[in-house]
């Protein structure tokens, strides 16, 4: 049995994993989903790291999930804790010092995701509608909504301090209809970084509530 600690992304809404938590339960796993103060300008990467160690409970068993900005918390939690499985979804993937202000233009992250709107015949200009929430059930955008909140300036200010990736598995998800973070510049920066390919599987930027089960049978192979 392994313990499944989940890490939202900008905001740090934990009910972004409401869709896949019931499914892991029901595979006889437990899960812990973490909610982030993305809100508080008092906090940041090292305040999300402890709330994700403490939500591991101490098990020995315990794979680590993060989406989005989560990538900029998954590091520090590995070097303070037993990790056996990182799996990346859709996430900012962090260089040793780096801010996630500063991972946009490093990466060329907002380049990709203009040449990716010109290339697919949609607005490069940026809309939640249009980016996060495209493939999402409208039920369940409205469900989120409330749940929503901004996150702070603090978090992307904050180096990501950490030396080394561990010497975990890791693996990468990337959704194959994702707007934000485009498949192939997610492969690029998992092969560019991780030295790694990523594995691609339908779904936006938002894909564990628009493809809940997908993404369970994913963490679960």
């Amino acid at each position: 049995m392994s313990r499944f600690v989940l890490l939202p992304g900008a905001g740090g809404a934990a009910w972004y994993w409401s869709r896949v938590t019931p499914l892991l339960d029901a595979a006889g796993h437990e899960f812990a989903a973490v909610d982030l103060p993305g809100d508080d300008e008092s906090a940041g990467l090292r305040d999300y790291a402890a709330l994700a160690i403490e939500a591991a409970d101490g098990s020995d068993d315990v794979v680590l999930v993060a989406q989005s900005m989560g990538g900029f918390t998954a590091p520090l939690v590995c070097a303070q804790t037993a990790v056996r499985q990182l799996v990346f979804v859709n996430a900012m993937i962090p260089l040793p010092g780096e801010t996630a202000g500063d991972w946009w233009a490093n990466t060329g992250a907002v380049d990709a995701r203009v040449e990716a709107a010109q290339a697919g015949g949609y607005s490069s200009e940026f809309d939640e509608a249009l980016y996060f929430l495209h493939d999402v059930d409208p039920a369940v955008a409205a469900e989120g909504a409330r749940h929503q909140r901004p996150e702070s300036d603090a978090a992307f200010a904050q180096p990501c301090a950490f030396t080394t990736w561990p010497q975990v598995r890791t693996r990468v998800l990337a959704g194959a209809d994702d707007r934000f973070f485009p498949p192939g510049f997610q492969r690029r920066v998992a092969l560019d970084r991780l030295g790694i390919d990523a594995d691609v599987l339908p779904g936006g930027h938002l894909i564990a509530l628009a493809n809940p089960r997908a993404v369970a049978d994913y963490l679960l192979s």
